[in-house]
């Protein structure tokens, strides 16, 4: 990930999370996310064709979507993100979504465990993680489980995680 080294605004918690704020304006479900060396593969299932006419219409119709987010993309995302949150200490955070949320806390978590690659998938809010670490003794892969009671705690517990705002100087 070029786009996030260097950078202390650009880690992994801020790329997922806003990553996450895209898949819940669209309306992206049971997702399944891929790290590339310029970005992230997303797939996922999208319900299209949805109406209130009646009631077979209003089911509509899902399909595997598949994404593909560029560093551009990413750090488009990431500005779009912190525009709609807004900064400092009286932030609005009422309109998280599902994924803004759980991507956040798993953004977190890999922060905290600095792989070299990630992927993870999602089903009924459990997330199954698999990271790849690379170190002078060799090459490994681990694997981390949130289940959705884990996510709904952590979910609970992230506003006494959150970094406190700085007073001006």
């Amino acid at each position: 990930m070029r786009i996030y080294e260097g950078s202390p605004r650009q880690d992994f918690e801020e790329v997922l999370r806003s990553m996450g704020a895209h898949l819940d304006q669209i309306g992206m479900k049971d997702v399944l996310v891929l790290e590339t060396p310029d970005g992230f593969i997303v797939q996922g299932l999208i319900n299209s064709g949805a109406t209130s006419s009646s009631w077979s219409d209003a089911i509509g119709h899902v399909s595997k979507e598949t994404l593909t987010f560029q560093d551009e993309d990413i750090a488009r995302f990431m500005e779009e993100s912190i525009a709609r949150r807004g900064e400092g200490p009286k932030a609005v955070f009422s309109e998280v979504g599902q994924y803004e949320a759980s991507f956040r806390i798993i953004g977190r978590f890999i922060d905290g465990d600095r792989p070299k690659d990630i992927s993870f998938f999602e089903q009924d809010g459990a997330f199954v993680l698999r990271l790849h670490h690379s170190t002078q003794a060799g090459s490994r892969h681990s694997l981390a489980e949130f289940t959705h009671d884990d996510m709904e705690a952590l979910l609970a517990k992230s506003p006494e995680l959150r970094t406190p705002a700085q007073p001006p100087s």
